[in-house]
């Protein structure tokens, strides 16, 4: 189902995403909640802007699961300067998380990052693509990083998406919060 990203400032339309993901992962923690939401759905709202396409809210159209889930997002028309209008869609974005769930706008600042250099990854990119659209963008955007596993480019990240807290689930392979030497054998067993 598609909906104008820009629903995303809508106090009702994210509150009922934030009660879909808190029913789906059994979560009663608000704040969490927020921070696994984002992680979903800056995953994929931050693709039209790396591919070259206008980042802005009302630019951006976000396809929906039936549940809930955020699985696509595109933007019709192609920009050459995407900084600054990215800026404003994620600041709107974080502020608008934030305010719903009580996550805290560094950590969805920080799942922002992550979801970018991912979708740089994804397409190809390079991690110095990645830094510049950011450096663009600017603070409080933190720096993507990236470290080499096998020889492969993965996503350092800065953020966790919590989904840990939710029953029955285990932390992600790259997850900052376990052992840096576990979090390599855990890539190192996905990237070979």
């Amino acid at each position: 189902m598609p909906v104008p990203a820009s629903s995303i400032r809508d106090p009702g339309w994210l509150d009922a995403q934030l009660a879909a993901t808190a029913a789906r992962f059994r979560l009663d923690r608000p704040a969490s909640v927020g921070v696994l939401w984002w992680y979903s759905a800056s995953s994929v709202l931050l693709g039209p802007a790396v591919a070259g396409f206008d980042p802005a809210l009302e630019s951006v159209v976000l396809f929906l699961h039936p549940d809930g889930r955020v699985l696509d997002a595109r933007s019709p028309e192609r920009v050459s300067e995407r900084g600054p209008a990215l800026r404003v869609a994620l600041a709107e974005a974080v502020s608008a998380v934030s305010a719903a769930s009580g996550a805290p706008e560094p950590a969805l600042w920080a799942v922002a990052t992550d979801s970018l250099a991912n979708q740089v990854l994804w397409a190809g990119g390079s991690p110095e693509e990645a830094e510049d659209l950011a450096a663009s963008v600017g603070a409080p955007l933190p720096v993507p990083r990236y470290v080499r596993v096998g020889g492969r480019l993965a996503v350092r990240r800065a953020s966790c998406c919590l989904i840990y807290q939710a029953p029955g689930e285990g932390k992600c392979v790259s997850c900052p919060r376990q052992h840096p030497d576990e979090r390599a054998r855990r890539l190192r067993a996905v990237l070979g």
